[in-house]
């Protein structure tokens, strides 16, 4: 079953072409619930993939969305949308319609394990050492120890005074080097069949934000925009900058600083602003 969903992954570009592939996925009707529950039910009863593929194109642009918030990693935009499509591969064979929530509330913490994954490989949250102390106690601090296991207080007092640092930074570097990273999913040779197999994110749960909502009001704003960028199209030069400058730049222009630009009366100013909101106003007719 993995296997036979997970091939049906659409290949996310590596070259310029991302934003082909975004608005490809932009452009697939979401799902009702009706719909949603009636595919879930087909392929969770009889395994049937055609579901299991209406599903995860439907909610290609959850992943998007999400990908998007992991840009600051410098990472490439179509990794991060390939690793979060393969956790929603993973949420839509464990998605249980009769549970009674919707698959992107179930998916979203599967699209973040992958991505969570992707990122902990390629990127160094945390560095080991940063500082001058921090790289010499780094490649220092191993030869210094006696015996394996942690430092006595002694040992850590000796490690200090003979490399100039505080024990403080000892402990500190000491606690570094022997933690290691928790992966927030199972890991490739895991069982996640196997009972006693648990994972972060198998039981925690990310109540802050409604991600359907999130990509609802993305896409609001942008058809917003569209309209507003259309209808000041429609305005004359000199009215498109009294809306501009009166409305839309961070730093607003006054009645009598568009009247001295214009060589005309600022009553006149208003007018022409009262003109071109109606005309605005008529010309967006859906928000």
């Amino acid at each position: 079953m993995t296997n036979n969903v997970q091939s049906m992954a659409l290949t996310v570009p590596q070259s310029g072409s991302i934003e082909a592939y975004v608005q490809m996925a932009y452009g697939i009707p979401m799902l009702t619930a009706e719909r949603e529950h009636e595919l879930a039910s087909r392929l969770h009863s009889d395994n049937d993939l055609n579901a299991a593929q209406e599903l995860i194109m439907s909610h290609l642009r959850f992943v998007v969305h999400i990908a998007k918030s992991y840009a600051g990693y410098g990472l490439p935009q179509a990794d991060l949308i390939q690793e979060g499509n393969i956790g929603l591969m993973k949420a839509v064979k464990r998605f249980n319609p009769e549970v009674g929530v919707r698959l992107v509330s179930f998916a979203v913490h599967w699209i973040k394990a992958e991505i969570h994954e992707f990122v902990l490989k390629n990127w160094r949250i945390v560095k080991i050492a940063t500082t001058k102390a921090q790289r010499k106690l780094f490649f220092n601090l191993r030869k210094n120890k006696k015996r394996l296991g942690w430092f006595s207080q002694e040992e850590v007092n000796t490690v200090a005074e003979s490399l100039g640092v505080s024990t403080k930074d000892v402990i500190e570097m000491e606690n570094r080097m022997a933690s290691a990273d928790q992966a927030f999913d199972l890991t490739d040779g895991d069982d996640d069949d196997r009972p006693g197999s648990y994972a972060p994110a198998q039981y925690l749960q990310d109540n802050s934000s409604d991600l359907s909502e999130q990509v609802e009001s993305d896409n609001w704003d942008s058809h917003v925009n569209t309209q507003l960028v259309n209808a000041l199209a429609t305005l004359d030069d000199r009215s498109q900058d009294i809306i501009k400058t009166r409305w839309l730049d961070e730093d607003k222009s006054t009645l009598q600083d568009l009247a001295n630009k214009y060589s005309i009366s600022a009553e006149r100013v208003r007018q022409l602003e009262k003109n071109a909101l109606n005309k605005l106003k008529g010309s967006i007719t859906d928000i």
